[in-house]
């Protein structure tokens, strides 16, 4: 019989009952006896099971197939069916928390309804038109192997926990749900592909992702919504859909780098918002004073750099291509 080791460790668990003191959330310790082939989960539900009955949880495959054990495992998230107890433990020592940026129900479950929300907002089904085919559609096995990495997506919801832009903004869509905009935008059986470009030109929309990588970093089926976000952005822009303030600013950058090999940021701020948006300019006043005291204020001019040609010719090679 082989015989595995045991050791102990402290998981400490970030706890909140609905029916106790306004659901404010607490820390609770918990030493369990562990083997070294535990899985994070495994540990959970021996606490469940044997220490206290109730601790609150999903799980369902422990296979990495459903998605249901996502949480924040020391800070970020994970699937804890999948994620070694060794790989995570810091001097036999490890923190498990609720997903983030959704409510939390109980303890480590958490509400999924604006997850849902944002996903069914993008219509995540084909749209192929309003004339019905004259036959079967045979999908070009390029396009649909260019898809299979989207389409692995199993809606855990990591991406959402660990999004920073939602840590502010509330009615942006999210990684989850633009990745399964990019999946019906680039299929070749759904003739909706400028119709969803459009609605996800407006705020909360693709233009507002910072480009952090915490999605691609946390997503445990390696879809990159990050790389497909960045995609329908220059999609929208070879279509010249280009009226957004995102597009604007993309457009202004690219123009001002290839003019003088630096960038203006004051004359971006004007190129983007508009010369004469006097309304949008005023609320920017702010931050451009706070800017002038800090000592931080982009210069009204700005210098070309040496060579400035050559990469205008750098420029020019790319549009070409």
């Amino acid at each position: 019989m082989v015989q595995t080791a045991k050791k102990t460790v402290q998981i400490t668990i970030k706890r909140q009952d609905p029916e106790i003191d306004g659901n404010k959330p607490y820390f609770q310790d918990y030493n369990v006896e562990v083997e070294d082939w535990f899985t994070v989960l495994d540990v959970l539900i021996k606490i469940r099971e044997e220490i206290d009955g109730t601790l609150s949880l999903r799980c369902a495959c422990r296979a990495s197939i459903c998605g249901s054990c996502a949480m924040r495992v020391n800070g970020q998230a994970k699937l804890v069916c999948k994620t070694k107890l060794s790989s995570v433990e810091k001097d036999n020592k490890i923190l498990v928390e609720p997903v983030g940026n959704m409510p939390v129900i109980t303890d480590l479950t958490a509400d999924f309804k604006p997850f849902w929300d944002k996903f069914n907002a993008v219509d995540p089904y084909l749209r192929p038109g309003s004339e019905a085919p004259e036959a079967e559609y045979i999908a070009p096995n390029e396009d649909m192997v260019h898809l299979v990495g989207v389409m692995n997506c199993i809606m855990c919801g990591c991406c959402v926990s660990d999004c920073t832009v939602l840590e502010v903004k509330d009615n942006f869509l999210g990684p989850a749900a633009l990745a399964k905009s990019y999946r019906f935008i680039a299929d070749p059986r759904d003739n909706t592909e400028n119709e969803r470009l459009e609605k996800l030109l407006d705020d909360g929309g693709i233009w507002d992702c910072t480009r952090c990588m915490q999605c691609v970093e946390v997503c445990p089926k390696d879809v990159d919504p990050m790389s497909r976000i960045m995609a329908m952005r220059s999609n929208s822009l070879n279509k010249n859909m280009n009226k957004s303030y995102g597009a604007r600013h993309a457009n202004a950058f690219t123009s001002l780098i290839k003019s003088s090999g630096v960038l203006n940021e004051t004359l971006l701020i004007l190129k983007t918002k508009g010369f004469f948006n006097i309304i949008e300019l005023i609320k920017l006043l702010p931050l451009a004073i706070s800017a002038q005291l800090a000592g931080k204020r982009p210069p009204f001019l700005s210098h070309s750099i040496k060579n400035k040609d050559k990469l205008k010719k750098i420029f020019k090679k790319l549009e070409n291509k």
